[in-house]
């Protein structure tokens, strides 16, 4: 992503929220969690043990702040697990991160998991 007057400053964050005494499953928060992010407008990733979001610092944690809100409607207790990467005048770093490891390996790699 770039503005028109250059790259802008962008912020990776990874995060994962786990509901505590929810039982065995949790699929349906998780499902909760990215209708927001979805929403949201940001570009995200999902994964199998959270999502990878980019965007500036005040969209970005305001993501996470809307998603424990929402998981703290039913759930007295969560566990989250965040890891942020802000790099200045940088953006479109979801893909041009991984493209940049494939660049050196000269392949592509499997990036999602397999097709359904």
């Amino acid at each position: 992503m770039h503005e028109k007057n250059g790259p802008r400053d962008t912020l990776l964050m990874e995060f994962s929220m786990t509901p505590l005494g929810q039982g065995e499953s949790v699929s349906r928060y998780v499902a909760q969690t990215l209708d927001i992010i979805d929403k949201s407008g940001v570009d995200y990733q999902l994964h199998a043990m959270g999502t990878l979001v980019e965007g500036d610092i005040d969209q970005i944690l305001n993501v996470f702040k809307q998603c424990l809100t929402a998981m703290s409607q039913d759930c007295n207790r969560i566990s989250c697990s965040a890891k942020l990467d802000f790099r200045k005048g940088a953006g479109d770093r979801l893909s041009s991160k991984v493209k940049s490891v494939e660049d050196k390996l000269g392949r592509q790699l499997r990036t999602s998991g397999p097709a359904f």
